[in-house]
């Protein structure tokens, strides 16, 4: 014992003795995005924080907010907050005027799914039918 100066009663390491320092700082692992890149395909944020990415917003947490009752929050996340190119521009002329209404477009994601269907060879139609 180094204070003492008597013998261990159990068995001890002799020799070079290594210590590793953990570098998992909060500085290097925090991130946030208001605004970034979008994926050229689906016009969806691109993901992590190294192409400066959105947080994904999964299955899970959307079936979360649609059992709590958020229909308005959920809609936004998925349309102007994601791929709805047109909506984005809208909402935020909105915003900036001081409205509180606008209309949510047809995402990016959906005319991706079009175009794949016309890919396989169906043809794939919208109808208006009016609110």
């Amino acid at each position: 014992d180094g204070r003492t100066g008597e013998k261990f009663h159990r068995k001890v390491t002799v020799g070079y003795i290594y210590m590793l320092k953990l570098h998992h700082l909060v500085d290097d692992k925090i991130h946030a995005r208001s605004i970034g890149p979008y994926s050229l395909v689906t016009q969806q944020p691109l993901g992590g924080k190294a192409q400066f990415g959105g947080q994904r917003f999964g299955e899970m947490e959307v079936w979360a907010l649609q059992a709590y009752g958020a229909a308005y929050t959920l809609q936004e996340m998925l349309t102007v907050k994601s791929d709805d190119v047109a909506g984005r521009s809208k909402v935020y002329e909105a915003i900036v005027r001081g409205e509180d209404n606008f209309e949510i477009g047809i995402p990016e994601s959906f005319n991706v799914l079009v175009k794949e269907l016309k890919a396989l060879g169906l043809n794939v139609d919208m109808k208006n039918t009016g609110s």
